[in-house]
């Protein structure tokens, strides 16, 4: 199976593309992505991404927390990768 997301994905708990999708809680408590917003005049922050490849579909309500996935993940995580990005005003 080969999965993408689009861009300017809305914030909304569950998707209509692709089909069934659900986005958990960011740290800002809300749904969504709301990308990097350092204060102005701050040195760049470092963003970190994880990516998982699973052996299996979650099924994880909308508003899932990142316990909550790390949960649901356990024991299922093939493979890891990590990015991590800078970025200043």
């Amino acid at each position: 199976m080969n999965l993408s997301l689009p861009g300017g994905v809305p914030p909304h708990p569950e998707l209509e593309h692709p089909r069934g999708a659900r986005q958990g809680i960011n740290s800002r408590g809300e749904s969504g992505y709301f990308g990097p917003r350092p204060p102005v005049g701050d040195p760049a922050h470092h963003y970190h991404f994880q990516v998982f490849a699973l052996d299996t579909r979650l099924d994880l309500p909308a508003g899932a927390d990142r316990t909550q996935l790390l949960t649901a993940m356990s024991g299922h995580i093939l493979s890891v990768g990590d990015l991590m990005g800078s970025y200043e005003r």
